[in-house]
């Protein structure tokens, strides 16, 4: 048996029917050329050769006595492949805006926890005639950086695959679940030693909380000319900071990670702050759409991973910082500055306690006391009347920069599928695959019932930063790029744009400014670009000033 940490465990008390915490992907895959086999039964007896690869295959939980502590993992040796990996398929016409609900309804149920708590589905029917994957795994037992290690498990990075030697025999035990004794004993054993840890990082998380009464000067001098003139400790609330159901609605954009480097280069802010004022600006308009934009800025609650170089332990290793995304900030560039200006400082404060920061904690009575708070905040409204700490949460996961595999088939795009919480209804999560960033946005149906609008609000601001780096002059030290002819990213079918579309966007698009951009060019997984005319590319997405769309009151009041 292996014990859950306190932070992993977390994930699991805090879980109620509104609020499942699961993370996964949708990944639209190219069938081999001339493929005429049954790819669901093909993918079914792929996975069963691979699931030795990793723990969370195989791995269940066993439930403590009385649920006095947190429970354990222990291995399940009688996995039945036919459930954990299933097949949908699509009815006509089968579009992209189809998958994705689908892929929204999906991400809504919870995961039994009597078998190893993961789930595939090879979804058919798309009129592409591609074929995707969707996957989720509950974040008990792992996070974003553990996700890109089990991702090794399952891609291969050469159409034929790679050969994996079979699992050596194990003894198989007769028992379903371990007895009470052995459970009971050692949740005693692991009590007692999480505490002895905690009492041995007292005095290094006395210092370290000391340590706030001494400010980082350098980090201060470094932010102070560009950073919001007031950080509010509880961000504004917007109608996205609410209770929230168990229904979600989902949307996928693509777009170039080259040219979002090249945004970063030129303005001398990191990656992560281009995603985070390109969400930003694309909330910005959504709010301003309704009259719901707040005078002070909107909050991020943006996780940070604690995890070492190397380490591809499955299980949660991060925390969280607060980032102000500057929204009451007019000018795109001075807000993408004051971002910057606000992550770096909140960096500097998570860094001076990174050290002691325990995802290992005494949980005793927890299961059933953290689970009650949970299930009485969610439905008692009480979210809606306190102020949120965060708006809108953000995650970027560097990905693989190559293509990748699954079962042969060629893995076109990676768009995450994360949690919408209590308070904050609406997640952005961010992978970079293959020369793409892929945002996924999962929300709340009923809070945010137009999640498309912010999509493509995204790429009208990704495209309104990028012809800003044409009339802005570059920050100290980022070389100007060569003239290069623009080549749009590969998207996949899932990244594209609902077909119903104002002429008036399709025309704004081909002005836009950004066509002019340079950008580099983005190797490999061309092949579903120049089958798919991707609309969500970066070189063609939405104009920066779209038609206001219709009123969401009458939306969510249908809904």
């Amino acid at each position: 048996m292996k014990h859950l940490s306190g932070l992993d465990a977390t994930f699991l008390h805090l879980e109620t029917p509104e609020m499942p915490m699961h993370v996964g992907s949708l990944n639209v895959l190219d069938l081999p050329k001339g493929y005429e086999g049954d790819f669901y039964e093909d993918a079914k007896q792929f996975m069963a050769s691979r699931i030795h690869l990793a723990d969370v295959f195989t791995r269940k939980l066993a439930l403590m006595p009385f649920d006095m502590t947190n429970p354990v993992w222990v291995d399940d040796g009688d996995i039945d492949i036919d459930y954990h990996v299933r097949h949908i398929t699509l009815p006509k016409p089968g579009t992209n805006r189809q998958l994705q609900q689908y892929v929204a309804r999906l991400h809504s149920t919870l995961i039994d926890r009597s078998r190893p708590m993961w789930e595939f589905f090879i979804i058919d029917g798309l009129k592409s005639g591609q074929v995707a994957l969707y996957t989720k795994v509950h974040h008990a037992g792992i996070d974003g950086q553990a996700g890109v290690a089990l991702g090794k498990a399952i891609f291969d990075l050469e159409p034929t695959g790679r050969v994996v030697k079979p699992p050596r025999a194990r003894p198989r035990s007769s028992g379903y679940q371990l007895g009470m004794a052995e459970l009971a004993t050692a949740a005693l054993r692991n009590t007692a030693q999480q505490y002895v840890k905690l009492f041995k990082m007292a005095p290094a998380i006395a210092r370290a909380l000391g340590g706030l009464a001494k400010p980082d000067e350098k980090a201060a001098e470094k932010a102070a000319a560009s950073a919001p003139k007031k950080f509010n400790l509880f961000a504004p609330r917007t109608s996205l900071n609410v209770s929230i159901t168990n229904q979600r609605t989902f949307a996928g954009r693509t777009i170039s990670l080259a040219e979002t480097k090249h945004i970063a280069k030129h303005f001398g802010v990191s990656l992560n702050d281009v995603v985070m004022a390109t969400v930003a600006g694309a909330l910005r308009h959504y709010l301003a759409d309704n009259n719901e934009l707040p005078a002070k800025p909107l909050v991020a609650g943006v996780p940070v991973s604690l995890r070492e170089a190397g380490d591809e332990t499955a299980n949660n290793q991060a925390s969280m910082i607060l980032v102000s995304l500057a929204t009451d900030i007019t000018d795109p560039v001075q807000r993408l500055k004051a971002i910057n200006a606000s992550s770096t400082s909140s960096k500097s404060t998570m860094n001076r306690f990174k050290a002691v920061i325990l995802d290992d904690f005494p949980t005793f009575a927890a299961p059933w006391l953290v689970s009650g708070i949970a299930s009485m905040v969610g439905r008692s409204g009480l979210v809606n009347l306190l102020p949120p700490a965060a708006n809108v949460a953000i995650s970027n996961v560097a990905g693989a920069p190559f293509p990748m595999y699954f079962a042969g088939a060629l893995v076109t795009s990676y768009y995450p599928v994360s949690i919408a919480s209590h308070g904050t209804a609406l997640n952005v999560t961010v992978q970079s695959y293959n020369g793409r960033m892929d945002y996924g946005l999962i929300a709340c149906r009923r809070a945010v019932p137009d999640i498309t609008e912010i999509g493509d609000y995204l790429l009208a601001e990704h495209q309104l930063l990028m012809s800003l780096t044409q009339s802005h002059p570059a920050a100290a030290g980022a070389a100007t790029p060569k003239a290069a002819t623009p080549e749009p990213a590969p998207v996949a079918k899932a990244a594209a744009k609902p077909a119903a579309e104002p002429a008036a966007k399709k025309a704004a698009a081909k002005k836009s400014p950004a066509a002019k951009a340079p950008a580099a060019k983005v190797p490999a997984a061309k092949t579903a670009a120049r089958k798919v005319p991707a609309k969500a590319a970066a070189g063609k997405a939405p104009p920066r000033k779209p038609a206001a769309p219709a009123k969401r009151a009458r939306a969510a009041a249908a809904a």
